[in-house]
């Protein structure tokens, strides 16, 4: 490695201590990607052959720390009847531990990303199936390791196929058991984390928007449509179609817009950009 230059050197060792890869490995990658970090991390973890080897017995024990840990204000037999019924699930107070053990917020979100990773079928949730899998295809078996990958994942946000991705599972991970739809209240939440990334300008009107016209549960058509709203028309809508096919709360969006003055002979008032 001494034959690098300084910069080579510092991503040899960035990408080693992030991911625990040996430096023929490291090498690998960041040689396969260009020198590209982010690259290197999907090539990395996209090859079974070069994945960090991780110990069953460790992953057992890191489930069984978390699990089966919630406080429920019941007494009696209904108590005794929903802790058994999750007594081998993940709830909110073991993520509440787990995220203490790792140093991330719970509402971080890369959380979400982890979540994302591991499967889960339901907010604040893990199965054994969901948690051990999802370390496993991480190459986690220990919380140093998990505090090594939280900025490779974080990472993964940046890209924007893993990125439509994580936005898809947000819908389907958030929306309450049996319902088709997400309250708008979640949705909103969870559109002001994941716009925060992407920095979508039109972000807060379009959840002012929602609480002041809509006020109703959002359909999983309208939640994939607003990406690809906010993807591909400019702040200022002057690509915007009228006879396209966007979903008529995204066309009323666009006519609140512009009834409120947010937009405004073809420009975004500049004000509206610090809310």
């Amino acid at each position: 490695m001494h034959k690098l230059g300084r910069g080579h050197r510092d991503k040899v060792q960035q990408f080693m201590m992030i991911t625990g890869a040996n430096e023929k490995a490291a090498l690998q990658a960041l040689k396969t990607s260009d020198w590209h970090l982010e690259g290197a991390f999907d090539v990395f973890y996209s090859q079974p052959q070069i994945k960090t080897y991780t110990d069953t017995r460790q992953l057992e024990e890191l489930y069984n720390r978390y699990k089966g840990k919630y406080h429920f204000p019941l007494s009696g037999t209904a108590i005794c009847s929903i802790a058994y019924q999750y007594q081998d699930m993940i709830l909110v107070d073991g993520i509440t531990l787990f995220c203490n053990d790792i140093q991330v917020d719970p509402q971080d979100i890369v959380m979400l990303v982890v979540s994302w990773h591991m499967k889960a079928a339901t907010m604040c949730e893990f199965s054994k199936q969901e948690f051990i899998g999802g370390l496993q295809a991480l190459g986690i078996d220990s919380l140093e390791k998990f505090q090594e990958r939280i900025q490779f994942m974080r990472a993964e946000l940046k890209d924007e196929q893993k990125f439509r991705e994580i936005y898809s599972f947000a819908f389907g991970w958030a929306k309450e058991k049996g319902q088709k739809s997400l309250a708008l209240d979640t949705a909103i939440g969870m559109w002001q984390l994941l716009f925060a990334e992407k920095q979508w300008p039109l972000v807060d009107h379009w959840c002012q928007f929602l609480q002041a016209r809509h006020n109703k549960a959002i359909s999983r058509d309208t939640w994939c449509q607003l990406l690809e709203f906010a993807r591909t028309v400019d702040p200022q809508l002057s690509n915007y179609d009228s006879e396209g096919a966007w979903p008529y709360l995204i066309d009323e969006f666009v006519e609140y817009l512009t009834e409120n003055g947010i937009i405004k002979n073809g420009q975004l008032n500049d004000w509206n950009l610090a809310l």
